[in-house]
């Protein structure tokens, strides 16, 4: 519990004006109230909370907002609860930070005050993607590890994730009892004082090792069809992945690699685009120019922190389309599972990961592989748990979720782009070498499962008013679900903040336990139309992820079929009033 929760926010600003904040941080404080901003109420009306992918907010003053104080009682709170589970050892913990601002200096904090707590501390000199931190808290038996990134969140936020021993995002019971360690501090407890003897600084070696193990965990084909004959375009979108995948595409043998070289520069202003985040289209618009340059078969770009990737390919008309993260995934498991089945590897004890909220083509992939399809919530570190939990009874092969992530092997513990790229790079060289692109290879795989297409709608509400509208708004679906999505009867309501199953056939309602709980309806219809109503863990927004589903036997009826699911999805979103 927060200890200040109960006061106003002005009444919390004041207590920034103490002589335990440094004096910039004083003065901000002092503009804020002496001005009455708006931006006072947003700045301290709550404290920061950890969500699916973390703690992340707007950097500025305030319990509301990623400071120093904030980030300094985040680890202090990390740094007691490894001391409580890690009692008389030398503790470990691996720090990385992407490309955003202030992300080194918030690095270097995190350090100063784990090494003023006696903690030895692996630093990054510079910045790495979220994925090779994951790799190094294994790669170096590392107790914890953190990583400052707000993934392809506007430039003025940051954030911070923390990671366990075996490499994969906290989760309960370890998140819950961190969270009460920082919510117990003053900000007066934080120890900011550190002991660089505890840091040993960690550099482009690493970068090696990493590598060479996404190889060793993407690639299949040895004789490497159609390496050097595909042609590839990459940014980074002035992300971490700068570092690691052009090195990554030289090794592994792919040699036609155009960079857009305006977008390899690394900056947390992000100057050539709106957003960094290569689920939008705009996003790849210079690198999509590029290709039509280069005649590329693939286009590719990450997000800041490089655990997410988009690709775009040649669709049926020979241009370049971006895929959805559906899609993408789609295309990696079932090229994985095809290569495991016929290298004889599949023996009935696999599984790979999805979420609720991801399409359900994985379960139909699943069952055609004879491998288990295990669903958790949204976040990767519930695709990691699930890995831990079944360590020694089943093998993980692969994972994804509809958000442009996926992971191949479980050598890193969460979404990884630079071995997924390697993936789908190879995927697309094979398919070439065969007479098709992976767009048509997306399409055969739909003519075996039925073919899903997907929406997703964010409705944005900034602010405490806004999170007050978005809790609203979950409290109508969930009290009043609709009766009809699309023409087509809703059949189905999961509710998994009650864990409960409604079936609205017969009235019967059945418990979900096997899900931990967490704010999120789904509704299914008679016509295998999927939706689901989530608010976002780390951003101001409510999302509606929306599955519809149909049968193809062919390319044309691929094109005909893709008119009428597009309508569908507009559809709900009319029905849903969005």
């Amino acid at each position: 519990m927060d200890i200040t929760e109960n006061l106003t926010p002005l009444e919390k600003a004041k207590l920034w004006l103490g002589e335990g904040f440094d004096e910039e941080t004083r003065r901000a404080v002092e503009m804020l109230i002496s001005s009455q901003s708006a931006d006072l109420d947003d700045s301290f009306y709550r404290a920061l909370e950890f969500g699916t992918g973390g703690m992340r907010g707007i950097m500025g003053v305030g319990t509301n907002r990623l400071n120093k104080y904030t980030l300094g009682q985040a680890t202090q709170g990390l740094a007691n609860y490894l001391h409580q589970q890690f009692s008389g050892q030398q503790i470990k913990v691996a720090i990385a930070y992407d490309v955003r601002n202030n992300s080194k200096e918030f690095g270097k904090l995190c350090a100063d005050v784990l090494t003023a707590n006696g903690i030895k501390v692996l630093l990054f000199k510079e910045h790495r993607p979220t994925p090779e931190l994951s790799f190094t808290v294994r790669d170096k038996k590392c107790n914890a590890g953190i990583v400052l990134t707000a993934s392809h969140n506007p430039p003025e936020y940051n954030g911070y994730k923390v990671y366990w021993n075996d490499g994969a995002q906290i989760v309960p019971p370890d998140d819950e009892a961190i969270i009460k360690e920082v919510y117990s501090l003053k900000f007066e407890d934080i120890k900011f004082e550190g002991n660089d003897d505890l840091i040993e600084w960690i550099g482009e070696e690493q970068d090696d090792v990493y590598i060479d193990a996404c190889m060793e965990n993407s690639l299949y084909q040895k004789d490497k069809i159609g390496y050097d004959n595909l042609n590839i375009v990459f940014t980074s979108i002035h992300g971490t992945t700068y570092t690691t995948v052009p090195q990554a595409l030289k090794k592994a043998g792919f040699t036609k690699v155009d960079l857009v070289k305006e977008q390899m520069i690394p900056s947390g202003n992000f100057p050539t685009v709106e957003s960094p985040n290569p689920e939008e289209p705009a996003a790849l618009e210079m690198a999509l120019d590029l290709a039509r340059i280069t005649n590329g078969d693939i286009v590719i770009g990450t997000d800041p922190d490089g655990d997410r990737l988009g690709i775009a390919v040649r669709n049926l008309d020979v241009e370049m389309q971006l895929l959805n993260g559906n899609q993408t995934n789609t295309i990696l498991t079932y090229y994985i599972l095809d290569q495991w089945k016929k290298a004889g590897k599949i023996t009935g004890t696999e599984f790979i990961g999805s979420t609720i909220v991801t399409s359900d083509i994985f379960v139909d992939i699943a069952q055609k592989f004879g491998v288990d399809c295990k669903i958790g919530l949204t976040g990767f570190k519930w695709i990691g748990k699930m890995i831990r939990d079944n360590e020694g009874k089943e093998k993980f092969v692969c994972g994804g979720e509809e958000s442009f992530g996926f992971m191949t092997g479980d050598f890193v513990r969460d979404k990884d782009s630079c071995g997924s790229i390697l993936l789908a790079c190879e995927i697309a060289a094979w398919c070439k070498a065969n007479g098709k692109t992976m767009y048509q290879y997306l399409i055969d795989i739909y003519k075996e499962t039925g073919m899903y297409y997907e929406g997703l709608i964010n409705v944005v509400k900034k602010g405490r008013s806004g999170a007050e509208e978005i809790k609203q708004m979950m409290t109508d679906f969930r009290e009043n679900p609709p009766a009809e999505i699309a023409g087509s009867a809703v059949t189905e309501v999961r509710d998994y903040l009650e864990q409960t199953s409604l079936d609205l056939k017969n009235g019967q309602k059945s418990v979900m336990d096997d899900i931990p709980k967490s704010n999120v309806l789904i509704y299914y219809t008679a016509d295998g139309t999927k939706v689901c109503v989530r608010p976002s863990g780390t951003e101001p927004k409510i999302k509606f992820y929306v599955s519809v589903k149909d049968s193809i036997q062919s390319e044309e009826e691929f094109r005909q079929k893709l008119t009428v699911l597009d309508g569908k999805i507009q559809q709900v979103k009319s029905d849903l009033k969005l």
